[in-house]
């Protein structure tokens, strides 16, 4: 018979496993968000190198639980328990980085500095103009992001638009060139969007697993609690035969 109960270590074990696969997963996210890291920084995002950080304590952490209460060793659970609240401290943090990191894109999208990243790198500025057409805006902040030569991509047409992009047309600006209407909205606030759905996930996470890393840290302290009682139990059991 085990130290532990049977039913608190398979659940703690089945958890971990779950938690363990998932960091996985989170790892091979991390490696393909990372193509993506020149993008966000550039228009005033954070780094996302954090996202590996997230990634392997995600996977590494759940390895550790499952050897410790597959050796059912107390030192093992309270380095466990340790890294659980420093999990829980590390993950409230992060959540509160994604929020004022989500703010901080925010403004920097409605700032006139958002649009230089996209007009001085050639790579970006065919991305801006593939966006445009898909998501029927104009322009970063606005249509004189291009200067006086905006492209056919912010070209509106009326069958075109509506919810849930452009909310219309508009002339171009006086002495521009480029087609006559163009799309009244600029790509900010679509861009911001996209990038909002991940900082909400993010988010959603973080303060998920800070929650969790909780629950981990109450089952790890209970089951120290029965290794203990377990072992004083037999060192009573010795000296009251001897």
């Amino acid at each position: 018979m085990g130290k532990i109960n049977g039913c608190i270590k398979c659940l703690f074990i089945f958890f971990n496993v779950v938690f363990a696969i998932l960091g996985c997963v989170l790892v091979y996210g991390a490696m393909q968000v990372t193509a993506f890291s020149h993008q966000v920084t550039a228009v005033g995002g954070p780094s996302l190198a954090w996202s590996w950080v997230f990634a392997l304590g995600v996977l590494i952490l759940p390895v550790l639980g499952i050897v410790a209460a597959c050796m059912e060793k107390e030192l093992l659970f309270k380095i466990f328990a340790g890294f659980m609240v420093a999990g829980m401290i590390i993950m409230l943090i992060f959540g509160i980085v994604v929020v004022v990191s989500r703010n901080k894109l925010r403004d920097s999208l409605d700032s006139a500095e958002a649009a230089k990243p996209f007009m001085e790198d050639e790579a970006m500025r065919n991305m801006l103009m593939a966006f445009e057409q898909s998501a029927q805006c104009c322009g970063v902040v606005s249509s004189s992001d291009w200067g006086n030569n905006i492209p056919r991509s912010c070209e509106c047409k009326m069958q075109n638009t509506g919810f849930p992009f452009s909310s219309g047309c508009k002339a171009k600006p006086v002495g521009a060139f480029g087609p006559d209407q163009i799309y009244a909205t600029s790509c900010s606030g679509v861009i911001f969007g996209f990038f909002d759905i991940f900082f909400k996930i993010f988010m959603g996470f973080c303060f998920t697993f800070a929650i969790l890393a909780l629950l981990a840290l109450l089952m790890s302290v209970l089951m120290i609690h029965q290794i203990r009682k377990h072992d004083s139990g037999g060192s009573s059991m010795a000296m009251k035969s001897y």
